[in-house]
């Protein structure tokens, strides 16, 4: 745990500490939110979130199977169940959706033609399951960092989410630079 997080929680210990004697008790809970991250191997999910949570990016290992992070920001939780992208994965992640309240959808904005159709059908499943066709979804297109990135008009074009146009969010980042897909989540 970083010095900085250390220092937070002691001064958050001593908030509660002063409104528990001083006021009328603590603060409100802050509101919990089980979200689902699925994308392709390699689209970025375990950084993103690992930067999120304040984590050291050397640590950093791809996802198999599944892992669950808890997503601190001032006004809520998102409890962030990330799904591995990898093919023999992706079949049984419809198995990890029930419960969701929202859906973060990681493409890697620089790869192949192949691996982005792949992602688009994934995407157009996804937009269509049962459970997750009425969530909001947030769409986050990474690696805009490196050369070969297209840009969130490209991929919009090239996704044609006929039945949802334009009610997803999409959030352009990278996985070093990830203070805009705090600020947007946040909001």
């Amino acid at each position: 745990m970083s010095d900085l997080r250390i220092t937070e929680a002691f001064l958050y210990m001593d908030y509660l500490c002063f409104r528990a004697l001083c006021c009328k008790g603590p603060p409100p809970a802050r509101p919990e939110y089980d979200l689902v991250c699925i994308g392709l191997t390699g689209s970025g999910k375990t950084s993103l979130l690992s930067k999120l949570c304040s984590e050291s990016p050397e640590n950093v290992v791809s996802t198999t199977g599944f892992s669950i992070k808890a997503v601190p920001f001032q006004n809520a939780i998102l409890n962030v169940k990330e799904l591995g992208g990898a093919d023999n994965i992706r079949k049984y992640w419809s198995r990890y959706y029930q419960g969701s309240q929202g859906v973060i959808f990681v493409l890697d904005s620089a790869s192949s033609e192949d691996d982005l159709e792949t992602a688009r059908n994934e995407l157009h499943s996804a937009l269509q399951h049962p459970q997750l066709c009425t969530l909001p979804f947030l769409i986050l297109a990474n690696h805009q960092d490196k050369p070969a990135a297209r840009s969130v008009q490209e991929l919009q074009s090239k996704s044609s989410t006929e039945a949802r146009i334009g009610a997803e969010t999409v959030v352009v980042c990278w996985s070093k630079e990830v203070e805009n897909v705090g600020q947007q989540v946040s909001e």
